[in-house]
């Protein structure tokens, strides 16, 4: 006899991969989410192992899919990069996100964000960001034992997984990679890479002339050579030996 799954059994084995949240609220969260995420995506290109997401629900907790939370960036170290449609942690090696950020829109209430910090902190995150781009504050948190306590100081802070370090200033949040380079939005890299466009046209351009001029002047001694060897040759049909002259 063929054992029916009841409703509830099948549910516990079903893990959305979308919890029917909007990714932002308004564009300025949203840029935001899309500018952390793609920044650290490029810090980490070239490191295998290291996977970066957002809005992307994690189940911690295999066999529930009550417990999950969709964090607005997360950084998984020690897990590959590649698709998937949402983070299982039992199919990570059981490897849970190391650092989160959170971007608050005017919708966030406080108990909401308690509530993240208390999933944060009972599931293994290491670092905990929050920003709010419209008060324009800024707040970390790191583990210490089984807890994430504030950081006290967080303006030039250096994230220690990350590497990346935190500038608040009067107007905005400013971030930067280790090499003292500045997380950019999507439009800034574009009109950076048109600089770098336009700057590698010039020294092109600046290049073509310079061998442009370098072939002139070797036209030049090649016409000089000519003709010195013509009145060579016209001394020589005199009778003069022109080394001699």
């Amino acid at each position: 006899m063929i054992q029916q799954l009841t409703t509830d059994t099948k549910s516990e084995n079903i893990y959305p991969d979308s919890d029917g949240q909007l990714m932002a609220d308004n564009t300025k969260q949203f840029r935001w989410i899309v500018t952390i995420k793609e920044n650290l995506e490029i810090l980490f290109a070239e490191v295998a192992d290291i996977f970066v997401a957002g809005d992307f629900l994690w189940y911690p907790v295999k066999g529930n899919n009550k417990i999950r939370q969709a964090p607005d960036v997360m950084v998984v170290f020690g897990r590959p990069k590649g698709d998937r449609g949402s983070y299982k942690q039992w199919e990570e090696n059981n490897i849970a996100p190391q650092v989160v950020f959170e971007i608050l829109s005017p919708g966030n209430r406080p108990q909401e964000m308690t509530r993240k910090l208390l999933f944060y902190q009972q599931y293994g995150v290491e670092e905990y960001y929050i920003y709010d781009p419209d008060e324009n504050d800024f707040v970390g948190s790191i583990r210490v034992g089984m807890s994430l306590e504030a950081i006290p100081e967080i303006n030039g802070w250096v994230s220690p997984r990350l590497g990346i370090s935190f500038q608040l200033t009067a107007e905005t949040l400013e971030i930067y990679r280790p090499d003292g380079d500045k997380f950019f939005t999507s439009v800034e890299l574009d009109q950076l890479r048109e600089l770098e466009k336009q700057r590698a046209e010039q020294i092109q351009q600046q290049l073509d002339q310079e061998k442009q001029r370098a072939e002139q002047i070797q036209q030049q001694l090649e016409q000089e050579k000519q003709r010195a060897d013509r009145l060579a040759e016209i001394l020589r049909q005199k009778g003069i030996d022109p080394d001699n002259v």
